[in-house]
């Protein structure tokens, strides 16, 4: 079992209401990072859902310590992780006036050294958080925030499981990539049902499979595995409940380069294989953004704002990414990305070749470069045995 404790809130209250990068909400209406200044770490709530986005900072009585976590809420407050010797304790945060408003919520004691305790991504609708405690052998998740008395444990799953992605709407099944007998595979968890557990990625026997992003309107699924590639990690999709194999383009394989999905265009109920998919590249040179449907063949790669907050950004159903950065100008930005269509993309490479000489062409996996899948077939394997008992549907059609 995960040895971790309940430690009640020094108040005893209910909160009575339903890196250097930052996280946004599931509706991208609030984000949070830490921020530094003059060598202390502060939280810092973003609003982005206004007509300008604008900062509201969040200092404490000391400064923080650079690993602690911070996460929005629906309401505008702001949950903070902070652990110490085994001991995470949490927090919502809340601008007052001139100064910043805390209430306790309870603590969580891991006495055993290897557990390892973080918050998972926010959850739909941003009345409740959840973290996840790894031990040496067994997977707790934890609501820290939402709960009527404090922190509660919802359910202990055997093995040691990372990742931790959302499926539905009503935060109720969560993905987890569960590492047992040496192979990582994703894994459904059904909160709702005391952390019922079903399978949800099975590519191959021997493979290990992880779910990277889900989108909860069409059900596509971004997928880490090295089935195709013994060894090697290939970035795949599929859709959840579909009949078809996971698919893995050749054109997500960029070399020497990380490519890490981050999010899904939503809107797209019907045609999940439409869905704009804004990639995270990270080369030598620093990190950029990448624009890719399934429906297409090729990859676009497009320079990102100064002072991106590298891996943060939300889709709107219009088409637009918008990306949050901070420069010492502008200390809270939102830029605005849109995929380039097919005559803008060859407008804009004809351009590039009449001013620049054959030899500064960007390369493949390049700021500014288009990365092509070959007319020739993709590798396909076996489809993930789930996804054609798919575990949500039971939920959707409530």
């Amino acid at each position: 079992m995960t040895a971790c404790a309940i430690e009640p809130s020094a108040t005893g209250e209910d909160d009575g209401m339903p890196e250097a990068g930052c996280t946004i909400t599931a509706d991208g209406a609030y984000a949070a990072r830490l921020a530094l200044d003059d060598g202390s770490w502060f939280p810092e709530r973003w609003t982005l859902d206004g007509p300008e986005p604008y900062a509201v900072p969040l200092p404490g009585n000391q400064p923080e310590e650079p690993g602690t976590e911070v996460q929005p809420m629906g309401d505008g407050r702001v949950l903070i992780h902070r652990a110490v010797d085994g001991r995470h304790a949490f927090a919502l945060l809340y601008p007052t006036g001139p100064g910043t408003g805390e209430l306790p919520l309870g603590a969580v004691e891991c006495p055993e050294p290897a557990t390892r305790l973080r918050l998972l991504p926010p959850a739909p609708g941003g009345v409740y958080a959840y973290a996840l405690a790894v031990g040496s052998w067994s997977t707790a998740v934890w609501l820290v925030a939402g709960g009527a008395f404090g922190p509660e444990q919802l359910a202990e799953i055997p093995g040691r499981c990372s990742g931790g992605v959302w499926l539905d709407r009503a935060g109720r099944m969560l993905a987890l990539d569960r590492e047992v007998s040496g192979h990582t595979k994703a894994i459904a968890v059904d909160l709702g049902r005391g952390g019922e557990v079903s399978p949800l990625l099975q590519i191959a026997p021997g493979s290990d499979d992880r779910l990277l992003l889900a989108d909860r309107d069409s059900g596509l699924l971004l997928i880490g595995s090295d089935a195709p590639s013994p060894g090697q990690e290939r970035l795949g999709w599929g859709v959840l409940g579909s009949t078809l194999p996971v698919r893995f383009p050749e054109c997500l394989r960029v070399p020497d380069r990380t490519v890490t999905p981050f999010a899904i265009q939503p809107g797209q109920v019907l045609t999940p294989e439409h869905c704009a998919v804004a990639l995270r590249v990270d080369g030598e040179f620093g990190s950029w953004v990448a624009m890719w449907r399934p429906s297409e063949r090729r990859v676009h790669h497009l320079p990102t704002p100064e002072g991106w907050l590298a891996g943060a950004g939300v889709w709107r159903e219009d088409g637009v990414l918008r990306l949050p950065y901070a420069t010492q100008e502008v200390p809270c930005g939102v830029a605005g990305l849109v995929e380039p269509t097919g005559r803008e993309w060859s407008e804009l490479s004809a351009s590039a070749g009449a001013s620049e000489p054959e030899t500064a062409q960007p390369e493949a996996g390049e700021p500014g470069a288009e990365s092509r899948e070959p007319e020739a077939s993709e590798p396909v394997v076996p489809r993930p045995v789930p996804l054609r008992e798919a575990p949500l549907g039971r939920l959707v059609t409530k």
